[in-house]
């Protein structure tokens, strides 16, 4: 057998804001006279976790992997470890013994213990080499977000594929996979090779040309719709509605089966306009009898996530929901045509 591999030009890289163009590979064999070809990528992107055997993300057993970067700042977001694009340092501060082992061992001097004696990071110094991490004793500090190739994601996507065959399968979601749109197409791409069902997860901000190439390869999408005032949502999310609604009507033209995904968070985005606004685009779409609304009741369970990597939770004084405020959300979308799933509370 006659093996040899050639390099082919270099694409553009999967990841939107960092790191090198990558290259295809194309690797020949040639066996007794017949030749094959076998098309293997190095495509780059960044991941903060692959989740094994989640149930959460769509139909049956998934994996779940979770590409990092994010341009939308939604409140109630619950992994703020999603939203930088590039790793960085990860401090959980319950497991923290305030020994100073760290403190040392940085090259850049960014890790010291204030007068407090409490650990304080400074993250512009922070090269995220992760020196402090090697010697924390009690593994309070952590480096989360890893550079990975597509080839990476695949062979731990395929540990688990006999669970697929009873409608699982595989979901990219983010942080934002319109962040990282050539990642999640390769990754979609090799997952449709094997016929691996995939599940798109997005807020729909991005390239609608890169969208375009997602869905080609997505059996499903879930969908965000969280606001749709357009002042509101500059005010609010940080990004402009305009690209996600152009991408919404991208969904819908594509015929991918898609459920809308609209978290209900009290007294930001749970008044009747903005309900009646999310009824009258699906009825402008045409999609009331084929999409499903699946109502995300708003929860805290990220708050403590974000003093980890330095942030401050935005809305600590937001109340929780109640069954009688989803119940009303979710008549009036039904009283307006609206096919509704509501989540569990809590």
């Amino acid at each position: 057998m006659l093996c040899f591999t050639l390099r082919l030009k270099p694409r553009k890289t999967g990841i939107a804001q960092w790191g090198e163009a990558p290259c295809a590979l194309l690797k020949l064999r040639i066996t007794g006279g017949k030749e094959e070809s076998e098309f293997m990528s190095d495509i780059q992107g960044t991941v903060f976790n692959i989740q094994r055997y989640s149930i959460d993300d769509g139909p049956g057993i998934r994996t779940t992997v979770f590409v990092k970067g994010c341009p939308l700042r939604c409140p109630w977001c619950s992994n703020p470890e999603s939203q930088n694009p590039r790793p960085e340092l990860l401090y959980r501060y319950t497991s923290c013994t305030h020994c100073g082992t760290c403190v040392g061992t940085c090259p850049e001097n960014a890790v010291a213990m204030d007068e407090a004696g409490e650990l304080a990071i400074d993250r512009e110094k922070c090269t995220v080499c992760g020196a402090c991490v090697l010697v924390c004793p009690s593994k309070a500090l952590n480096i989360t977000g890893e550079v990975k190739t597509v080839d990476e994601v695949i062979k731990t996507v395929l540990r688990d594929e006999f669970y697929y065959e009873d409608g699982g399968g595989v979901t990219c979601s983010g942080g934002e996979i319109l962040a990282q749109p050539e990642f999640a197409t390769e990754i979609f791409r090799r997952c449709r090779e094997r016929g691996i069902h995939t599940n798109a997860d997005t807020s729909g901000y991005g390239s609608s040309e890169a969208f375009k190439e997602i869905l080609q390869y997505s059996d499903l999408c879930y969908f965000d719709v969280k606001l749709l005032d357009p002042e509101r949502h500059d005010e609010i999310i940080g990004v402009p509605l305009g690209r996600i609604l152009d991408n919404m009507a991208v969904l819908a033209e594509s015929g991918v089966k898609t459920v809308l995904r609209y978290p209900v968070v009290p007294g930001l985005n749970d008044d009747d306009a903005n309900i009646d606004a999310i009824a009258g685009t699906v009825k402008k779409l045409g999609k009331q009898d084929d999409w499903l609304v699946n109502m995300l009741p708003y929860h805290r369970y990220g708050e403590n996530k974000y003093a980890s990597v330095g942030m401050v939770y935005p809305i600590p004084d937001v109340r929780d929901n109640t069954p009688e405020n989803l119940d009303r959300v979710a008549a009036r979308l039904e009283n307006a045509g609206i096919r509704v799933e509501v989540s569990k509370l809590g």
